[in-house]
């Protein structure tokens, strides 16, 4: 149901909409035209992102690939490159295991031919889930939308649950998320974005955009 925080919001939309669907499709040609090297750099981003900004994971993750110290150092060497983000040393043995689990038996990171096999973004983001340390749904998600498959899965932080509460979603912001809750959210936010005709994923740009002053990812 509309409230008034959504006509608040829905103007910002129809003035935002162009540059909302823009970064979209910018997401989408990541997947479409970029090679497994790239998919494994928008997957280890969305390690460094949690209680950190995503500016300053996104600079750790791509200093780490232009100086080929994600694909190449320990988690000391990588660890190094991430005092912008925080539990720089847990992460750095994400990446670490993350990069292992992407190869092939030649040595080769085959990140997204290996995401290619899955018939749908739901077992994507399982595998992610159950599989992927550092990763929970909320990561899984971020990752999924940042590649082009973001419209029928929800990024839940507790700006983007802040904002659903004003909106009417939830009635408050849980104390924690595990998958139950998780999901029970989700499908709100999925049937509610139905209703005021806003997908998923620019739905959760538009609350970004509300929050941080800008689209970025």
């Amino acid at each position: 149901m509309k409230n008034e925080y959504f006509y608040e919001i829905e103007k910002v939309f129809k003035g935002k909409k162009d540059d909302i669907r823009r970064r979209l499709k910018e997401f989408k040609e990541i997947w479409e035209k970029g090679n497994n090297i790239d998919i494994h750099v928008e997957l280890s981003f969305c390690i460094l992102t949690p209680q950190s900004k995503a500016l300053n994971a996104w600079k750790a993750i791509t200093t780490l690939r232009d100086n080929k110290i994600l694909f190449t150092g320990n988690p000391e060497e990588i660890s190094k490159y991430l005092n912008i983000v925080r539990f720089k040393n847990n992460k750095g043995k994400y990446l670490v295991e993350l990069r292992e689990q992407m190869k092939n038996e030649k040595g080769e990171i085959i990140t997204k031919d290996f995401f290619s096999k899955f018939k749908s973004i739901y077992e994507m983001r399982e595998w992610i889930v159950k599989n992927i340390k550092g990763m929970s749904y909320k990561e899984a998600s971020h990752f999924l939308r940042n590649v082009g498959f973001g419209k029928e899965i929800a990024i839940l932080d507790r700006h983007i649950l802040k904002n659903l509460v004003r909106l009417g979603v939830i009635d408050e912001i849980p104390k924690s998320l595990n998958e139950k809750r998780y999901k029970d959210i989700e499908e709100r936010l999925k049937k509610y974005c139905k209703e005021v005709k806003i997908h998923m994923d620019e739905m959760d740009l538009l609350l970004w955009y509300l929050e941080a002053g800008e689209i970025f990812k």
